[in-house]
């Protein structure tokens, strides 16, 4: 079974102290690469959280970089062509999806490229507007 972790599974792998970190840490190693996934963008994600987090959390570049590595050793990077943006923009305005909001529909195509059959999430609610197609996907860690 293929999976897709987002952005919000994959920070608190390495944050020890975080309310998710154990959930997300067994997901993140539960699966082989060729079977688990995440969006291309949710690398930047990931660098752009740790490197601006408040305090003792903040970590530098270099660190950051090294943590990068490790999903990239882990999961199958997808990232979306082009036209598939275009695609994915076009589908996400019909649906009424704006904002913000339209990062976590970029990230559900990227499951949805990878052919997952579970998306890990910890926010059930923004992905959950972004369709039938997603909706049966979703699950927390």
């Amino acid at each position: 079974m293929k999976a897709f972790l987002d952005t919000s599974v994959l920070v608190p792998v390495f944050l020890g102290d975080h309310v998710h970190h154990a959930a997300s840490l067994a997901v993140f190693t539960r699966f082989a690469k060729n079977e688990v996934s995440c969006g291309a963008h949710s690398l930047v994600e990931v660098y752009s959280t740790l490197t601006r987090m408040p305090g003792k959390h903040r970590i530098s570049g270099d660190q950051g970089m090294l943590f990068l590595q490790n999903i990239r050793e882990r999961l199958t990077i997808v990232g979306l062509t082009p036209d598939e943006y275009f695609a994915m923009l076009r589908a996400n305005a019909a649906l009424g999806i704006t904002g913000g909001a339209i990062y976590d529909a970029l990230l559900a195509s990227c499951a949805l490229k990878s052919g997952a059959a579970i998306l890990y999430t910890w926010n059930l609610r923004h992905y959950g507007q972004l369709g039938p197609q997603i909706a049966p996907l979703l699950q927390m860690p």
